[in-house]
């Protein structure tokens, strides 16, 4: 067995660190920061050669610097000789471009993955991609993990009586459903329209949430205007109260401000994204994943399953150990 060599770069070290602490495993000692002249500068200090190694780096704001720094670290690992190189990424940048919506434009996210494979990785470990499509853009293989149980069994353990899962759009139908079938609720679906990029406008609903606690759920938290306007129009149909579950805690521009002043009563993410302190908020409750992506880089070095990691009932980390 290879050894396991676990780096980051400085999207996320808290979940980084959280990652090893499960695993049992020191955080790999590498130089992460910046030339004088703004250029990212990447030393790994320590032994690779025919390692296993996990970089662990979301993607997140600011993109264009994180992602630098996962595939100048990935280069550094691959002349350094190690024998296996998996780009963990627990929020993709750019997934919203993963598609064209009109004439003379990118599809960014394709490009984010050719460079990523270009750079070294040999594997690609991801946490509920915007699209699962993208797994496709890869050549390497992909693990595109799922928050989805953790989000639902905090969502048991918290808030009982009558309950609707709410989908803000069509596009996450399938993730919301599978949520909506892990708590027992009914479902609702919100049709939206979007004039234009980081701008939606709610159309309509289907669905009865009279009478219940409705509950939001989507990928990720952007602008926030989705949620707020989303949640307006639920409780104008009858809702006693709206809650909404996310993964990724993007919360660009003034999303914060936004949640805070919205007639949600709380908003569920994850840890996928370090929240600055500026951007936190009494409303905002952070839920730890580093516990299943430890579990999963763990499968993947011992050669196990991981779809297996998804069918337990209650999904907890005491029930991997």
């Amino acid at each position: 067995m290879m050894d396991l060599k676990i780096f980051s770069g400085s999207a996320n070290r808290p979940l980084a660190e959280g990652i090893t602490r499960y695993l049992g495993v020191p955080l790999g000692q590498a130089l992460v920061g910046t030339f004088k002249n703004g250029e990212t500068r990447i030393k790994i200090n320590e032994h690779v050669r025919g390692a296993d190694v996990f970089v662990i780096q979301p993607t997140s704001a600011p993109s264009d610097h994180h992602l630098m720094e996962l595939l100048i670290m990935m280069d550094a690992l691959r002349r350094a000789s190690a024998a296996r190189i998996t780009a963990v990424i627990p929020y993709y940048g750019y997934a919203k471009q993963e598609k064209k919506t009109s004439g003379r434009e990118p599809i960014t996210a394709k490009l984010v993955a050719n460079l990523i494979v270009t750079a070294g990785a040999d594997r690609v470990v991801a946490l509920d991609l915007h699209a699962p499509a993208i797994q496709g853009f890869f050549d390497v293989p992909v693990d595109n993990l799922t928050a989805i149980p953790i989000l639902a069994d905090h969502l048991l353990d918290h808030v009982h009586g009558d309950i609707v899962v709410v989908s803000p759009d069509a596009g996450g139908v399938a993730r919301a459903y599978e949520f909506r079938n892990r708590v027992g609720a009914s479902f609702a679906l919100i049709a939206k329209h979007r004039p234009e990029p980081d701008r939606s406008e709610v159309l309509e609903m289907v669905g009865d949430v009279h009478g219940k606690t409705a509950v939001i759920v989507d990928d990720m938290v952007s602008t926030g205007g989705t949620l707020a306007s989303a949640a307006d129009l639920l409780i104008e149909r009858g809702a006693t109260r709206v809650m909404a579950y996310a993964v990724h805690p993007v919360l660009a521009g003034e999303a914060p401000e936004l949640i805070h002043e919205s007639v949600l009563d709380r908003v569920v993410v994850t840890n996928t994204i370090q929240i600055p302190p500026e951007c936190r908020d009494s409303k905002i409750v952070e839920l730890d994943v580093s516990f299943l992506i430890g579990e999963a880089i763990r499968r993947i070095h011992e050669g196990m399953s991981i779809s297996a990691l998804f069918q337990v009932e209650r999904f907890r980390q005491e029930s991997l150990i």
